[in-house]
């Protein structure tokens, strides 16, 4: 396994995954997920592959097949009156291939993506994590995180 930057040749293996995390989402929150849905269209994967502030990184196999993925975003906060200068890299998605869970592909995109926000310099490596996937908030707690702020919601 090799961790690369995406490219507009990793779609279809983006894709796959797209569906299967939107999946856990739609079975943990159907009221709010949509079934058979993915959080971007082609043409916003692509905008995202292109652009410099919102790296993707792929675990990929040697015939380039696309294991898992990290989709970041650079953040930065300058001259705010409350807050102090802070550049956060934000792991926007992360998914490894239902078939391949288990092998640590996850764990590997992470220190990979932990890795490249201290090389350009951020603060921190933030994140959002629902609450009905129990699983991913197990996975990223065993891997130092915790939580920064709580969400919450009232049903009306």
């Amino acid at each position: 396994m090799t961790i690369i930057r995406a490219t507009q040749a990793h779609l279809e293996g983006i894709n796959r995954l797209l569906y299967q995390v939107a999946d856990v989402h739609h079975q943990g929150r159907p009221d709010l997920f949509r079934a058979n849905a993915k959080k971007y269209c082609d043409a916003e994967i692509c905008r995202i592959l292109a652009d410099p502030d919102t790296p993707v990184f792929a675990a990929v196999d040697a015939q380039n097949t696309v294991m898992g993925y990290a989709f970041c975003i650079l953040q930065e906060e300058k001259d705010h009156p409350l807050l102090m200068d802070c550049k956060t890299l934000y792991l926007d998605d992360l998914c490894v291939e239902e078939s391949l869970r288990g092998r640590h592909i996850g764990k590997a995109l992470l220190e990979h993506v932990r890795s490249y926000a201290k090389e350009i310099g951020c603060y921190h490596l933030t994140l959002n994590v629902w609450n009905c996937n129990p699983a991913a908030m197990r996975f990223y707690e065993a891997n130092g995180f915790k939580p920064l702020k709580v969400g919450m919601e009232a049903m009306l």
